[in-house]
């Protein structure tokens, strides 16, 4: 899936640098454009507004946790498709993530397939 130059934002919130550098390398290689956040706190002071486009937002970090944040953009009515991505899976973590709507939830290392696919499905042509 390619994306043009008006195409919808991958909003990328993940506390680790290697992991946001590296997703992004792939995302804009695959002409996706990317904001990338080091914390969900970065991501709501920066962002203007609803976000248009999908957001893949990492589970585990320090202070507001990827579902912490998806929590709270359900709570503004923002319905924008979220991906989560997690080195620590459980049946909470899965339940939560269903829970909130999201379309996916991939383990680290994020496979490149399952993460394309992922944003095929969030972000329909």
């Amino acid at each position: 899936m390619t994306a043009t130059n008006g195409s919808p934002t991958i909003f990328l919130v993940d506390d680790d640098d290697f992991v946001r550098e590296s997703l992004t390398a792939l995302l804009e290689a695959h002409e996706f454009k990317v904001e990338a956040f080091a914390c969900g706190q970065d991501f709501l002071s920066q962002r203007n507004g609803h976000a248009a486009g999908c957001l893949l937002l990492d589970i585990h970090m320090p202070g507001l946790s990827g579902l912490d944040l998806l929590k709270r953009l359900r709570a503004e009515q923002q319905t924008t498709p979220a991906i989560l991505i997690t080195g620590r899976r459980d049946r909470a973590i899965e339940e939560q993530a269903k829970a909130l709507g999201a379309i996916a939830l991939l383990d680290k290392p994020v496979p490149r397939t399952a993460l394309l696919a992922a944003l095929r499905q969030a972000l329909p042509a």
